[in-house]
């Protein structure tokens, strides 16, 4: 009988390689096909066969055949280029030893994973052993294959790091492969992220611990640095390779249904059997919607959280800006309308990576004659380009912070300006979604003008009058005079509230890039729960877009899995209906497309979609 996913799962090409693998594990009759391969199996062949050793057997060989032969030996610096105490080069390939017994003559090999200090020389034998000295005291440690980085054999170089010795040692094993007849291997200089791609090549990491790698490196904040670790482990890859096992098993017996139902019995009617898959295929397409869910909040911590200042002109952006990121950013002055374009400085704040963005203060025409402290004169052109430039940053943004400013009014109480442009830009932000926070500058005009600190209570709640939809504890007063007269210590109070600002900020930050939670809490308690679906955080937009190609699958496969004829037809009714109407051939289809959206993600698809991607991940 035909091995329909072998049948299906191969190109023709690769059927008689494949043939000759299988055949040392399966009875394989002599005479095939140019298209198909014959093997035996038992009669009772639906579950047997979908949960049989040949799946595994297929992607073992799959993964063989797609792995390039390596005999090159390859070495590069591994540390920062220029000056330095110690400067690391690493060595990968066969021809390791061969390497160092050329730089290293008549020294004993050294002992695997044990540091040795060893002199190091030019492998040009025309000239005297002391002129060809490169450095006099090298760290040299070396790792035989299988158990080491790339999984090939490694030798690493510990020198002193000027760039003249650095500089020797990489041409001189250059040179090795001219001057040694021990090694037929070439030893060339790695190309970029070949030491990575070997290691990936050899089993050591998949594509995702590969561009968690990466992540980990370019890691610049505490946030960055957790969430490039936490894709460390290889939990995604394993997450993947078990929803794509699934999808095989199901598409398996699909196609055992396909092949088999004429001549065998099942003990379920095919459209119980398909509803049974369907019902899999759901709970799969839940934990991919969270996934790419969560992914969505793990690009805020790689590329920065969006933060807006938001307000009239002279409320105080410009300067709260410079109190946040420690530094004179933006030019602050009393006269109103010194910022007109937006001014995007990037900070750290408590870990999270943020934009923070000063921008034009927003009034219009009818504001005129109202304050002179909060802008006079008409609106120009410049100035309009400005507001919206403004009021477009803040609907693109993440956080928007609201500035308003206390001010005293003509009988000599204080009261808070409020200006209709605010006031609405502020609402548009809320209903598309922006998380907002009020602060209230000028405070210090409080106890200035000799008022009860008390009467803070009652513009508070004059804000939040203003703003029904922000919270009470993220309304914050501040006073960016006063912080910036006086040099804030950890043991002390919070002269100006600035650091109450960033508690808030920080408190949104975390709201905002705290994973959503799903189904899989079954049998995990709620902490290990928690870190199940904190690691869907480290999805990267590569594998996002694979996993919503196999969203797209998975819809297509519940939509042809339906049945879509009339019900109140008769000529259709009956237990045969619903079989006739659904596509199963189709059906099986869009959950090989579904599987092989997975496997492009963990690196384990055919060898042409692989390669599409691996010089783009590898080379970061």
């Amino acid at each position: 009988m035909v091995c329909p996913i072998a049948a299906r799962y191969l190109t023709r090409y690769q059927v008689a390689r494949y043939a000759r693998y299988v055949a040392t594990r399966c009875n394989v009759v002599s005479t095939l096909p140019t298209n198909t391969l014959r093997v035996t199996a038992p009669r009772k062949i639906l579950r047997p066969y979908a949960s049989s050793t040949i799946v595994q057997d297929l992607e073992a060989w799959r993964s063989d055949a797609g792995r390039p032969p390596v005999s090159d030996t390859i070495y590069a610096l591994s540390t920062a280029p220029g000056r330095a105490a110690i400067a690391v080069i690493r060595i990968s390939g066969p021809a390791c030893l061969g390497v160092y017994r050329r730089l290293c003559p008549n020294r004993p090999d050294p002992k695997p994973r044990t540091a040795v200090l060893r002199r190091l020389y030019g492998p040009d034998d025309s000239r005297s052993l002391h002129d060809r000295i490169l450095d006099n005291g090298a760290l040299v440690l070396y790792f035989p294959a299988p158990n080491t980085v790339t999984g090939e054999d490694i030798l690493e170089l510990h020198v002193h790091g000027g760039p003249a010795i650095v500089r020797s040692v990489l041409e001189a094993i250059s040179a090795c492969a001219r001057t040694s007849a021990e090694s037929r291997a070439a030893i060339r200089l790695a190309e970029p992220g070949e030491f990575t791609k070997r290691a990936f090549y050899n089993g050591r990491l998949d594509l995702t611990q590969a561009e968690a790698l990466g992540e980990t490196l370019a890691a610049e904040t505490e946030q960055q640095r957790r969430l490039a670790v936490s894709g460390t482990d290889g939990g995604l890859a394993k997450r993947y390779e078990e929803w794509r096992t699934m999808l095989l098993y199901a598409r398996g017996e699909l196609e055992a249904l396909i092949d088999f139902s004429e001549d065998q019995h099942f003990d379920d009617s095919p459209i119980e059997f398909m509803a049974s898959i369907s019902a899999q295929v759901k709970v799969l397409k839940r934990q991919i919607e969270l996934h790419i869910q969560n992914a969505n909040k793990g690009e805020l911590l790689r590329n920065g959280i969006s933060i807006a200042l938001l307000g009239a002109p002279n409320a105080g952006k410009s300067s709260l800006l410079n109190r946040i990121v420690g530094r004179e950013a933006a030019i602050v002055s009393a006269e109103a309308g010194t910022t007109r374009d937006i001014v995007d400085v990037t900070v750290d704040i408590n870990g999270w990576l943020c934009r923070l963005g000063d921008m034009a203060g927003l009034r219009s025409n009818s504001d005129v004659g109202l304050s002179q402290e909060y802008g006079h004169g008409p609106v120009g052109l410049v100035e309009q380009e400005g507001i919206r430039r403004a009021r477009e940053r803040a609907l693109h943004s993440d956080v928007v912070v609201a500035l308003l400013a206390v001010e005293k009014k003509a009988d000599g109480s204080l009261g808070v300006h409020v200006n209709a442009q605010v006031v609405k830009a502020v609402e548009e932000c809320a209903a598309a979604g922006k998380t907002i926070l009020v602060v209230l500058n000028k405070i210090d005009l409080v106890g200035q003008f000799g008022h009860d600190p008390e009467a803070m209570t009652g513009l508070k709640a004059y804000i939040s009058e203003i703003f029904p939809t922000v919270p009470a504890d993220r309304i914050c007063p501040t006073s960016c005079r006063e912080a910036a007269s006086v040099l804030w210590e950890p043991d002390q109070s919070d002269p100006g509230g600035i650091q109450a600002v960033l508690t808030q900020l920080t408190s949104a930050f975390r709201a905002l890039t705290t994973a959503a939670t799903g189904e899989k809490t079954g049998s995990l308690t709620p902490a290990e729960a928690q870190s199940y679906w904190a690691a869907s955080l480290s999805v990267t937009h590569r594998q996002s877009t694979y996993l919503r190609q196999c969203l797209i699958h998975l819809n297509d496969f519940l939509d042809q899995s339906e049945p879509q004829h009339d019900l109140f037809d008769p000529d259709l009714a009956g237990p045969h209906a619903a079989r006739n109407d659904i596509d199963i051939v189709t059906a099986a289809e869009h959950l090989r497309f579904a599987a092989d959206c997975l496997a492009k993600i963990t690196g384990k698809g055919e060898g042409g979609d692989v390669e599409d991607v691996l010089g783009v991940v590898f080379e970061k």
